[in-house]
């Protein structure tokens, strides 16, 4: 069996029930991913009111999260490259849904900090697992779309997270809400169970029966839900490759384009663990009560979903590019009038805008972007080498956002979130990588020799 052409079989697949189930498994798993990492919000702010931590060892508890979260970024493309997607998803669901649960009966603040820094390490992995997996499935057409919906329902663990401990924690203690995403981890765990390898990575490591029968497979479940012969196949492309060395994100024609993925990973986990993770110990911090500060984080955090249905709605019709960089703008604008708010509704509306733009940059880059930057090959470690650079800014971003807000209050943190999407913004123009509309191969190999490039267009219903 000489070639297995998974990805331009993949790609030519209408839209079907095996996307919606692909989507929905590791959708789960981001999901309580992002409630995992959000739970913290609201559980620091009670801690602090309650004297079990106050900011300073508040910031150990978050930087402890970070540096799991390197570690695990790192770790994860690796094992996701040399092992398999679906090894790399299910070990670090086991290990953040574990320590979670676990983290519920801390006796005190180190204990916590050190059960925090093992759920990093799984919660880490999870994000750079799931992007780079779910747009190995997705025909090009919709990529943008599908990975955006990813990004939606991740982003919506913010605003789950901060709604079930708008409740929990003033009712139940903080506690509680490490025991909710400890559970809801298990059960995702044992789900995945039912989800395939991803044909294109078997392929490329030289699993070729494997992959066949999982791409045969993927194809006559298409073929049974959608009631009616499947697209011709357009192009013959062969994933088959050596083993790409790590030093091959830093080769001529692909240093620039893993530079540019660290770089929007930092701008998403300054923005993001700099400012929108401290919303509520700030308002704590200004005389709020937990409840009245838990209230308006709430208000603002409708801002994380509707941040990917913005992304949604741009990421195939502007291109990558173009809406990172107006989502980059318009969120330094609005950080700018944001710092200026002082009547308690302005706050909120502004805080949900401002919100908003920063989750269409989250959206756009993490979820759509990075992956789509890397081959098969390596598209893991591609992806977790940014994540581990985000993820080391977002470890040191706690310390200097205290110190900012010490000195010039919320303006110097909006300030330090400005900075960094200036420079994102000035490292795409530069770049100038576009991948709305083309294949993966296409895209993260442009001299790649195919024996046709022609893409169905018509065979998409999302």
């Amino acid at each position: 069996m000489a070639i297995v052409n998974s990805g331009a079989r993949l790609d030519r697949l209408p839209i079907s029930r095996f996307h919606w189930k692909i989507l929905g498994l590791i959708s789960a798993g981001a999901f309580l991913d992002a409630f995992d990492i959000y739970l913290a919000n609201g559980a620091l702010a009670a801690m602090v009111k309650t004297g079990f931590a106050d900011l300073r060892v508040g910031s150990f508890f978050l930087s402890a999260t970070f540096l799991g979260m390197m570690i695990g970024a790192g770790l994860s493309g690796y094992l996701g490259d040399r092992f398999g997607r679906r090894f790399s998803y299910q070990a670090n669901l086991a290990i953040f849904g574990g320590a979670s649960f676990i983290a519920a009966f801390a006796p005190n603040i180190y204990w916590l900090i050190l059960l925090r820094f093992i759920m990093g390490v799984g919660l880490g992995a999870e994000l750079v697992v799931a992007a780079g997996t779910l747009c190995e499935f997705v025909p090009p057409a919709s990529r943008g779309r599908w990975t955006s919906l990813l990004a939606l329902i991740t982003n919506s663990g913010l605003l789950a997270a901060t709604a079930v401990g708008y409740w929990v924690i003033p009712h139940l203690g903080w506690r509680y809400m490490f025991a909710i995403a400890g559970v809801g981890a298990i059960v995702v765990w044992a789900l995945r169970h039912r989800m395939p390898e991803s044909p294109r990575w078997l392929e490329t490591v030289g699993r070729l029966e494997e992959a066949e029968r999982t791409v045969t497979a993927i194809e006559q479940e298409v073929e049974r839900h959608t009631g009616g012969a499947l697209p011709p196949v357009t192009r013959v492309t062969s994933h088959e490759s050596s083993a790409a060395p790590f030093s091959a994100l830093f080769a001529p024609g692909m240093k620039g384009r893993t530079f540019v993925a660290a770089l929007t990973a930092i701008a998403v986990n300054v923005s993001l663990y700099g400012f929108v993770a401290w919303l509520p110990a700030f308002f704590v911090n200004e005389g709020l009560s937990i409840t009245r500060s838990l209230g308006f984080v709430f208000l603002m955090s409708f801002g994380a979903p509707m941040g990917a249905v913005v992304g949604f709605a741009v990421a195939d019709r502007l291109g990558r590019r173009r809406a990172l960089i107006a989502s980059a703008l318009v969120s330094i604008v609005l950080g700018y009038f944001y710092v200026q708010m002082r009547d308690p509704v302005a706050i909120s509306v502004m805080g949900f805008a401002l919100v908003t733009a920063l989750y269409t940059v989250c959206t756009l880059g993490l979820f759509v972007y990075i992956p789509e930057l890397f081959p098969t090959t390596h598209r893991l470690r591609g992806t977790g080498v940014a994540g581990t650079c985000g993820r080391a800014a977002s470890m040191c971003t706690p310390y200097l956002a205290v110190l900012l807000y010490s000195q010039f209050g919320v303006s110097g943190v909006v300030a330090m979130v400005a900075c960094v999407l200036v420079a994102l913004c000035v490292a795409l123009l530069l770049l100038r990588v576009e991948a709305s509309g083309q294949t993966l191969e296409a895209v993260s190999a442009p001299g790649l020799q195919e024996a046709a490039i022609k893409q169905p267009e018509s065979h998409h219903a999302f």
